[in-house]
């Protein structure tokens, strides 16, 4: 009997139905690429400008395309991506965002309503999508709604902002975050969907990316030449980027997915989802992207001191995303992570003496503090740490580590 081949006479109907599987899919991690040159090019405003306002609109720039970013989440972890029409839209949502990223370095300047308009295609295109794939799911058109009021409000004020300039633009900014970001806070949360695997690995990967741009950092600063003193910094940058790595992904990363997973499906699942993830992952994401900053001025000049903005971005990075790593137990655990508040006040604190000591030395004792406290969690938390990685819970009978000649047998 011949073969039969089918075709489909219409484009396959999108759905809120979960995907069959949670893996994140090529087209996302290529969606999620253009984030590194995102990252990169907060950066590089930040450093032209190398001031206080500077620092703080490259986090404004960052704020706005992290919440553009988390809404594709969202729509990808119940929408494949890959399927369809969708794919096509996907493609050209990644070329919106790589335009807005491109005039970023001038987002509050000569590109600004370039940017804004770059930015609003992005969001349009979300709604879109989320639009289409809501047709069979009254619950989640009503959300849908409420993300497209405050979608329109938040791009029109970046678009109004971009005929102003100074304080008054940087107001303007503000409010269009406050009211993106505070959208799901108050038109609620029943309605949403997401699939807990996939939704935390996609923000795995996006901490992986913003790593990357910390190695980037190194290799923009160390255009000097290739003395001791360079080489030194650039190994102490890698030991920072591998502290950063080990204290998300050795056991928070497991922990925040595991407790997402476990958590009741419904309005439970997509709060913690909210708060863990499109919340407190952005200032761990802004932490890396402002150490970059204190790398790159290191790296320009290893014997320099730093300015106080450099100094902050350095060592106040490292606090900002020690702190939300402090949030993040409180939300999930609800208990206190002493020695990541600690050594993240302690940083704080030495802000002003870093601005009196060579670059590669503050960078040097940075590297050292941090790692002490690694090594010290490490130490204190070893079974507890052991259970965890392996897939037990460490709160019941047979979730602690098991005798040390039977680990030795496993491996």
């Amino acid at each position: 009997m011949p073969l039969r081949r089918s075709f489909r006479p219409h484009p396959p109907k999108l759905t809120t139905e979960f995907r069959e599987r949670d893996t994140v899919k090529p087209l996302e991690l290529y969606f999620d690429l253009v984030f590194v040159l995102v990252f990169t090019q907060c950066t590089a405003l930040m450093a032209a400008e190398g001031s206080w306002e500077g620092i703080a609109r490259g986090m404004l720039a960052l704020a706005v395309l992290w919440w553009a970013w988390a809404g594709y989440a969202w729509l990808t972890s119940v929408v494949d991506p890959e399927e369809g029409s969708v794919r096509i839209a996907m493609l050209a949502v990644t070329a919106a965002v790589l335009v807005a990223a491109l005039c970023v370095p001038e987002a509050f300047g000569d590109h600004a309503l370039l940017f804004a308009l770059a930015y609003g295609a992005v969001r349009v295109g979300h709604v879109a999508l989320f639009v289409l794939a809501s047709r069979t799911d009254p619950m989640l058109r009503r959300s849908v709604r409420s993300l497209a009021v405050s979608t329109v409000i938040g791009v029109g004020l970046l678009v109004g902002a971009a005929f102003l300039d100074g304080l008054a633009q940087e107001l303007l900014w503000v409010l269009a975050i406050l009211l993106d970001w505070g959208g799901p806070a108050l038109f609620g949360l029943a309605g949403w969907r997401l699939v807990p695997g996939h939704f935390a690995e996609r923000h795995n990967l996006i901490i992986i990316l913003a790593l990357g741009e910390s190695i980037v950092a190194l290799g923009v600063g160390s255009h000097v030449d290739l003395t001791a003193g360079v080489v030194i910094a650039a190994v102490l940058g890698v030991a920072l980027a591998a502290a950063f790595w080990w204290t998300y992904f050795d056991v928070v990363a497991l922990v925040t997915a595991r407790r997402l997973v476990l958590a009741q499906q419904g309005i439970v699942r997509n709060r913690l989802a909210r708060n863990s993830y499109s919340y407190l992952h952005f200032p761990m994401v802004a932490g890396i992207i402002l150490v970059a900053l204190g790398l790159e001025e290191t790296l320009a000049d290893v014997d320099h001191v730093l300015a106080s903005e450099y100094a902050f971005a350095l060592l106040g990075g490292v606090s900002i995303y020690l702190l939300a790593h402090v949030a993040l137990r409180l939300q999930n655990a609800h208990t206190l992570n002493r020695q990541r508040l600690a050594l993240a006040l302690l940083l704080f604190a030495l802000i002003p003496a870093a601005v009196h000591v060579p670059a590669l030395a503050a960078l040097a004792g940075l590297n050292v503090l941090f790692w002490l406290m690694i090594i010290y969690e490490h130490h204190k938390y070893d079974e507890r740490r052991w259970a965890l990685r392996h897939g037990l819970d460490p709160d019941l009978p047979g979730g602690s580590r098991p005798p040390r000649d039977v680990r030795h047998a496993e491996s």
